[in-house]
């Protein structure tokens, strides 16, 4: 008798302190287009928003310890990049950031200024969306 075990896709996470969870919470809301999953304050000192989409297999997680400065991103070249196939929905993407307030900066590796846009948060992290696979 075999047995075969279907796991479930798993959701990535990706977590990270900040000192500036409003600002960031405009700039990947409304800019970038994900919705608030999760919010908690004081948890264990620390406060924190939880973003994605319900039907996503990411999320992006900020916090931030009370009576604790984290600073800006180490370097220039620290990146998520969503990469986008259809063209009118990558252009779509930038403008939406645009239309929040946002506008693009040059890429620290100029190969995602060939085929994209770089976009910088509040914290010095940046995003990249990729016209392509």
């Amino acid at each position: 008798m075999e047995y075969h075990c279907r796991m479930a896709i798993p959701i990535l996470r990706v977590a990270r302190p900040s000192d500036n969870l409003d600002q960031l919470l405009s700039f990947y809301e409304h800019g970038l287009g994900l919705s608030v999953l999760s919010r908690f304050r004081d948890h264990d000192g620390f406060d924190g928003i939880i973003l994605g989409k319900p039907d996503y297999p990411y999320h992006l997680e900020f916090t931030h310890a009370r009576r604790h400065s984290v600073g800006r991103a180490p370097t220039k070249d620290h990146l998520l990049v969503f990469y986008i196939p259809e063209v009118d929905v990558w252009q779509g993407a930038v403008q939406r950031m645009r239309n929040a307030g946002f506008e693009p900066v040059t890429s620290f590796n100029p190969y995602w200024d060939r085929q994209g846009v770089t976009f910088e948060d509040p914290d010095g992290y940046r995003i990249v969306f990729q016209q392509g696979q």
